[in-house]
């Protein structure tokens, strides 16, 4: 079953991550996107990527993401050219790298590796007018951090919560194995690892890895954390 919500605007203004490398975050951010760090201590630092603070903590654990970045819908092929100087981007058969999304998300994407093994996404989606008049593509063109990977045994649970929590709502997919919560500006991407059991498109286990942040739906903002595969309020 396909839920689709309208009029509903959700977006990631702040997310925090965890990361037993700290040093290779901040080096990946700073040379290879070329974004200077900031909020900087010996176990944190901070890049602006768009209207999204995304910040890096160190931890004793080591954790994989995945985590995607809006581009405008003009600037694919000038992104992929961008990253394929900088880093190796995941091909398909006969070096395809653009995957299309599902029917009804209207979007295409380009995956990539960062160094500690997090899977990283390109994302236009067709259905948003943001199109950029600034020419070739540099990581300043990035409009926000779009999704954020939560896996949980009980994904139902997951998007219960984010509706009393948050009060955003199912969008695509089902809460079986794969859904969506929240809108074309921000998703949780709920997946279910005891049916899913890859991060697409690698071979990595959607392991429920903590994070939190500051979540605006339709102009209200909301602190959240997700761990030990539950979604609560902060403060």
């Amino acid at each position: 079953m396909h839920v689709l919500i309208v009029n509903q605007v959700m977006k990631i203004k702040e997310l925090t991550l965890y990361t037993s490398e700290l040093h290779k975050q901040r080096d990946f951010y700073l040379n290879t996107f070329n974004l200077q760090p900031y909020d900087r201590t010996a176990t944190s630092f901070a890049v602006q990527l768009g209207h999204t603070k995304l910040i890096f903590k160190q931890s004793n654990t080591a954790y994989v993401y995945h985590y995607c970045f809006l581009i405008p819908n003009n600037r694919l092929q000038s992104a992929i050219t961008w990253l394929q100087k900088r880093l190796t981007v995941i091909s398909y058969e006969k070096g395809r790298v653009i995957e299309p999304g599902p029917e009804d998300w209207n979007s295409e994407s380009v995956y990539f590796l960062d160094p500690t093994g997090n899977i990283l996404e390109f994302i236009v989606r067709h259905d948003l007018d943001n199109d950029s008049d600034k020419p070739g593509f540099d990581a300043t063109h990035i409009i926000s951090v779009n999704e954020i990977g939560m896996a949980s045994k009980h994904p139902e649970v997951l998007n219960a919560q984010i509706v009393s929590t948050l009060g955003s709502k199912l969008k695509y997919g089902n809460l079986d194995r794969f859904g969506a919560n929240g809108s074309e500006d921000g998703l949780f991407l709920l997946v279910n690892y005891t049916k899913k059991k890859t991060w697409f498109p690698t071979s990595k286990f959607p392991t429920p890895s903590p994070f939190e942040g500051i979540f605006e739906q339709n102009d209200r903002l909301v602190n959240l954390k997700f761990t030990n595969e539950s979604v609560q309020t902060i403060g």
